[in-house]
């Protein structure tokens, strides 16, 4: 067998900065685009669940 000579090694916290100098990261705009949209789904996703839970408890009351 033969071995390869290794190089210099890098720790990790190194490789992970040079990582994080590679993320593209977002504008303070995008944020705050991503977070409304976000919000307003799960309220509308809140809704619906509300909406559908009323529609059973009445359909439910209704043969009771």
């Amino acid at each position: 067998m033969v071995k390869k000579k290794k190089g210099k090694k890098e720790s990790y916290l190194s490789k992970v900065r040079k990582e994080i100098k590679l993320v593209k990261w977002p504008s303070l705009k995008e944020v705050v685009k991503y977070s409304i949209a976000t919000i307003v789904f799960c309220i509308f996703i809140c809704l619906f669940f509300v909406a559908l839970n009323l529609i059973m408890s009445w359909i439910k009351g209704m043969f009771v």
